[in-house]
């Protein structure tokens, strides 16, 4: 069977011959792995060959089913963009004509924009929303820009490199996080109460977008489509908000990903044990996150008893205590349970709750996959 295959049947509830493996990588954590590679964390985040190149690596390396691909939308001749570029104590920064990045080798890039780009919500127009998605919020802050003349290119790149073998995951952000990266977290969140019809008009303008925006991805050869929304937990809006300002919006995305014969999964950081149900009732096949106590509040053998008969779960380690503070023999105890747990139900592919923290010891990921060939197989 191969990693494609394997993933695939995980994804359609039926018993691969082991469990998959696919965690998600931090841009820390890559360009940690990729140092001595030749390729820089600016050509990383820029430069769609590049960035290619760099999760194949990495993929070779840890032996992951699948790979996610979470920027698309690379410009060609980002370079050309360049007005200045410089090196300060080891870190390049990059000046555009409408802001200066720095591209960390612990982290994702942080910008400042030379013009505010927060809008007001009191006075913005629905009709100013742009209709086209020409960013990801990948971070405060931190905007992977959509050359939106050319914005799969990179899908096209890394279906050349593994032929048919490895599971390919595109990635879409929520209407709700565009929300709030547009409007700034406090006023967007204090929105919600204010004004909610005048929120929900906009969000409905982010999901217009977004459904064109994946359902041409679709068309690309991809197995799934992750849905990211890290902000639509416990610690930022209730269940009762989750039901108004969330889920009627990616379940129109989640429609366009699933009518295109593609899966979908939603992730969704930290507390969210509270409406696990409701994250089911958006459509989307599978779950990924899911933290754990201390970081979140879901049991892993809670969850698959309450949603697992309907969906797949990916999940969930704990990529702090367990993966980058544990030791060898913890690592080996949680992992060994989560496996026990995971293999009594159908749907289960083996992964850190949310990303590989940056400076996490190589080591400790290696060992994901000699755990999954001891302990991993059904037959």
């Amino acid at each position: 069977m191969t990693p494609r295959q394997r993933m695939n049947m995980a994804m359609r509830l039926q018993p691969p011959d082991r469990v998959p493996l696919m965690c998600q990588f931090s841009f820390g954590f890559i360009n940690q792995q990729l140092k001595g590679s030749g390729i820089s964390p600016m050509e990383m985040w820029l430069d769609a060959d590049k960035y290619v190149e760099g999760l194949m690596i990495l993929r070779d390396r840890f032996d992951f089913d699948g790979i996610l691909v979470s920027v698309h939308g690379h410009f060609k001749n980002w370079r050309s963009q360049i007005k200045q570029l410089e090196l300060k104590r080891g870190v390049e920064i990059a000046t555009f004509k409408n802001r200066r990045e720095s591209y960390p080798d612990d982290d994702l890039p942080s910008a400042e924009f030379f013009n505010s780009q927060e809008m007001d919500i009191e006075s913005v127009l629905v009709q100013d929303i742009p209709d086209e998605i020409n960013y990801i919020p990948s971070s405060k802050d931190c905007h992977a820009f959509i050359d939106i003349r050319d914005p799969f290119r990179v899908f096209d790149i890394i279906d050349e490199k593994v032929k048919g073998n490895y599971s390919i995951h595109a990635e879409v952000t929520s209407p709700f996080d565009y929300f709030l990266d547009q409007f700034g977290y406090e006023n967007a969140l204090l929105a919600l109460l204010e004004d909610p019809d005048k929120c929900k008009l906009i969000l409905q303008r982010y999901t217009d977008g977004l459904i064109h925006l994946a359902g041409d991805m679709c068309k690309k050869n991809i197995d799934a489509v992750k849905i990211s929304s890290p902000f639509a937990g416990m610690g930022f809006i209730s269940p009762d908000q989750y039901l108004e300002f969330e889920q009627p919006y990616i379940r129109q995305i989640i429609e366009v990903i699933s009518r295109s014969g593609k899966y979908s999964y939603v992730h969704t950081c930290g507390l969210i044990n509270d409406r696990l149900e409701y994250m089911r009732d958006t459509g989307t096949d599978g779950l990924e996150c899911l933290d754990p106590p201390p970081i979140g509040n879901v049991e892993l053998e809670d969850a698959f008893n309450r949603i697992g008969s309907e969906m797949f779960i990916k999940g969930n380690i704990d990529p702090v205590n367990t993966l980058f503070n544990g030791s060898e023999d913890s690592i080996s105890t949680d992992v060994q349970q989560r496996l026990r747990t995971g293999m009594r139900n159908p749907g289960f592919i083996l992964s850190s709750a949310c990303s590989i923290a940056p400076k996490t010891p190589p080591e400790n990921i290696l060992l994901l996959r000699q755990l999954i060939g001891k302990y991993g197989y059904y037959v």
